[in-house]
């Protein structure tokens, strides 16, 4: 009998992308609140710049005016973000609710039309030289 090999055949498949992203990481550096940060990624500098952003302006907007950002004030963000994140899931998933009940009944309605729709007759459709039987 032949030894069972270690890894299954195909192992190697997976193990490219999971190379490559571990090769794609790189130090970003991103400021929040005033505050530098090391952030080590495979996400585009542009797209953590602009998530830094929206965190750094949502930490602005629970600051008070002329006061320095306190280390619970990014908590509190990143709670308000959280937060606002689950309500748009919220707002999604009943829109799509919504939606599939919606085209339900628009095929309700194409399925009801079709079957009030008369079918032809077989004289109607007979083609010159053919013959139904």
């Amino acid at each position: 009998m032949g030894a069972t090999p270690f890894f299954s055949e195909g192992w190697w498949e997976g193990l490219s992308e999971t190379m490559v992203g571990a090769m794609d990481r790189r130090g970003i550096h991103v400021q929040v609140a005033g505050q530098r940060y090391k952030v080590v990624s495979t996400v585009p500098e542009s797209e953590l710049t602009r998530l830094a952003a929206a965190v750094d302006a949502k930490v602005a907007e629970l600051t008070p005016r002329g006061r320095q950002a306190a280390a619970q004030s990014v908590v509190l963000a990143a709670i308000a973000l959280a937060h606002e994140l689950e309500e748009e899931r919220a707002r999604r998933q009943r829109f799509e609710v919504r939606v599939r009940d919606m085209l339900r009944r628009i095929l309700l309605r194409i399925d009801k039309a079709l079957e009030s729709t008369p079918r032809p007759v077989e004289e109607d459709v007979k083609e010159e030289g053919t013959r139904f039987e």
